[in-house]
């Protein structure tokens, strides 16, 4: 099924069927944005175990590694 197969699809749905997808959509998105958040949380404790991850509060020092 073709995204405008999908979309026509939803477009004869009735009102309450509509209200449920979009409840759905919402909380697929929801799920898949904390598995990101969890992901990027990984990523960054393995680079701080291995010793990559630098921090300052010299702005200074921060413009250089954002340039780096």
């Amino acid at each position: 099924m073709s995204f405008s197969d999908l979309v026509e699809t939803i477009k004869s749905l009735s009102i309450e069927e509509k209200q449920e997808i979009q409840l759905l959509l919402s909380q697929y998105l929801r799920e898949e944005r904390r598995e990101q958040i969890y992901e990027n949380l990984k990523i960054s404790q393995a680079e701080q175990q291995n010793g990559k991850l630098k921090f300052s509060n010299n702005i200074n020092e921060l413009k250089q590694l954002i340039e780096d």
